[in-house]
């Protein structure tokens, strides 16, 4: 059976760090899952590497045609913005994929496809640390939007309590903490080759 790996935790945890050293193992072999955003490009972003950068017509083409498999409508300071899985994105039969994203986009895979074959990786920071990631991150943006961020930080809280994750099935035994970098990618690429096999 194929897998799709699905990281997810709370802002600034570190997951697109990981995404992406866990993406270049070409031992892994691992096929990026990337979403699809009418959110604006962050600078630095290219379309089609972290995400598919859609205008809310081209969700609305899509979701007509039946191939959206899930969606999260975020109200931010700047207006909705949406973050979907495309169904024509994903051939689980024949691929190992890696995808990230929130707790409500795995649980919307997990229910597409199935939850023996959805893979969560959980990924945790103490609060202070990731507040602090976070300003730092938001600094280096070239337009730092500080209100945004904090919203963000406010809702993970309540998006990620441990009654939604014990809700999404996410155990002990798919959180890593991400104290150091390199040890939690090296415990998650030890549990992905053992789901592997």
């Amino acid at each position: 059976m194929r897998f799709i790996f699905y990281i997810t935790g709370k802002s600034a945890s570190g997951k697109d760090s990981i995404y992406r050293a866990l993406l270049e193992d070409k031992a892994l072999s691992l096929r990026p899952l990337l979403l699809h955003t009418t959110r604006p490009m962050r600078e630095g972003e290219t379309n089609g590497k972290e995400y598919h950068f859609v205008s809310e017509e081209t969700y609305k083409a899509l979701e007509s045609r039946g191939e959206v498999i899930e969606c999260r409508t975020y109200d931010t300071v700047h207006g909705p913005w949406r973050y979907f899985t495309v169904f024509s994105e994903v051939k689980a039969d024949e691929d190992f994929y890696l995808g990230i994203g929130t707790l409500e986009s795995y649980k919307g895979l997990r229910h597409h496809f199935g939850k023996e074959r959805i893979i969560p990786i959980y990924i945790e920071v103490e609060d202070g640390k990731r507040l602090i990631r976070a300003i730092e991150r938001e600094k280096k943006s070239g337009r730092p939007d500080y209100r945004e961020m904090c919203r963000r930080y406010i809702s993970d809280d309540e998006d990620f309590s441990d009654e939604k994750l014990t809700e999404a099935g996410i155990g002990e035994s798919y959180r890593f903490e991400n104290e150091d970098l390199s040890q939690c990618i090296t415990d998650i690429r030890s549990m992905i080759i053992g789901y592997k096999g």
